[in-house]
């Protein structure tokens, strides 16, 4: 059976993300003191006192009449949390007393008869919680007084949110064993539209202004029996256009579901073609041992040959460290050739942890010793005896040899093509190590 869900839900800035990360004692959600640093919601495994369940951190809810143009669909994500949710804390800031967004808030929730509780946040002074009778107000019930940054109360709240989880829910758990995929790229090239679009649900919100996903958003798919957890990541620019705080968290979390990641989708904004910024997200995805899938998304929006033409010189370009990778044209939007991702990453991840014979990979080495192929340096010349894989996820290959120090970038490159000739290494990194050995 599938973990008990809480929604953690609130208007900006009270503490929610705060709250998550004391709970999972980990830093998983962006804190930040400014409003709406959450957008999308995110979900987090918890466990207290032997019981597993899953938050859902989630992006603050405004009034309707609030300037900020994700307002709308920030309510819309909480909303959606809450529907998903078997329980619900609410939680307000027990320093301010209610206002108007409490209320707004208050109103969503009485509508619903799944359990909330009510958590007043920010509470490190005992001497404050005398203040908690304008909170009855709600209408929610009696409020929990807490400090979600010094951990003051937060055991007893989740004595009672243990409490009134069901024993058991029906649908789809988490599985440990998924295939971890990473979406990455710049910003406002489509990663959003494309993960709601696999995952038929608003996972994420999608906005043609960029940087609209602060952080790192999971959902977990299906494909003919596997399971998937796709992470929606937050558009990467260059550091030097990085000046909020709050989008270099978001960046250092893009970085920390590629170190979780087995393959990432690198998605491309096809009208603008493949940036140098492209690259160096590339980059990161291979130096991680990621296996890699390039995805010139926005597709339809190139209309004429020449255009065509010019992503075409970007890509061949800028994607020299990865021509292992494999490339399809798709539009999110539409949903045109989104349904052969899954037969690329399925391939990409079969290589990424393939392992090639010891004997098949020797007798590579004897045709390439055959062929007069070495380095020469002075009177040294390399001689290499014998190879064989020593690691996959992504593939190592280890060369015993009498000069390793004559390998060069040429040489390991010359190898490494023999290699993808030789054996089906298309949509992973490969890894070369060269140790001595006396000939």
């Amino acid at each position: 059976m599938a973990k008990p869900i809480v929604a953690v839900v609130g208007r900006p800035n009270v503490g929610k993300s705060t709250l998550v990360n004391r709970i999972i004692q980990r830093r998983d959600a962006i804190v930040h003191e400014s409003r709406g640093v959450t957008r999308d919601r995110s979900y987090h495994e918890a466990d207290w006192n032997g019981r597993d369940f899953v938050l859902i951190d989630t992006g603050g809810i405004e009034s309707l009449s609030s300037t900020d143009p994700f307002a709308g669909s920030i309510r819309a994500q909480a909303e959606a949390a809450c529907a998903e949710a078997d329980a619900i804390v609410f939680v307000v800031d027990g320093t301010t007393g209610t206002v108007d967004e409490d209320e707004v808030v208050a109103r969503v929730l009485r509508k619903t008869d799944k359990p909330v509780l009510l958590v007043a946040n920010k509470l490190d002074d005992p001497g404050r919680e005398q203040e908690l009778w304008e909170l009855y107000s709600l209408g929610i019930g009696e409020p929990h007084p807490i400090s979600a940054s010094h951990g003051i109360g937060v055991g007893d709240l989740l004595d009672e949110i243990v409490a009134v989880l069901p024993e058991e829910r029906e649908g789809v758990d988490y599985p440990s064993d998924a295939l971890n995929v990473a979406v990455i790229g710049r910003p406002n090239a489509g990663k959003s539209s494309l993960v709601n679009r696999i995952a038929g649900v608003e996972r994420s919100i999608v906005s043609d202004v960029a940087g609209t996903t602060r952080d790192a958003v999971d959902v977990v798919v299906e494909h003919d029996g596997r399971p998937i957890r796709l992470v929606d990541t937050a558009g990467m620019r260059k550091r030097s256009q990085v000046h909020e705080d709050v989008e270099y968290y978001s960046i250092v979390r893009g970085y920390q579901a590629l170190d979780a990641a087995d393959i990432a989708l690198l998605v491309v904004d096809s009208s603008v073609g493949v940036t140098e910024q492209d690259q160096k997200v590339a980059v990161e995805a291979i130096e991680r041992g990621c296996g890699l899938v390039i995805l010139l998304n926005k597709w339809d929006l190139v209309r004429d040959e020449r255009a065509r033409q010019v992503i075409a010189e970007s890509l061949s370009a800028r994607m020299t460290l990865a021509t292992w990778a494999p490339v399809l044209r798709i539009s999110a939007l539409s949903g045109r050739s989104v349904d052969k991702i899954w037969d690329m990453v399925e391939s990409a991840a079969e290589a990424r942890s393939s392992r090639a014979s010891t004997p098949e990979l020797n007798r590579m080495l004897e045709r390439i010793r055959e062929s007069g192929f070495t380095r020469t340096q002075g009177n040294k010349r390399l001689k290499v005896t014998y190879v064989t894989q020593t690691g996959a996820e992504p593939p190592v290959f280890t060369f015993f040899c009498n000069h390793p120090e004559l390998a060069d970038a040429n040489y390991r490159r010359f190898m490494e093509n023999r290699l993808r000739e030789t054996f089906d290494l298309v949509g992973t990194p490969i890894r070369l190590k060269f140790r001595g050995k006396e000939a």
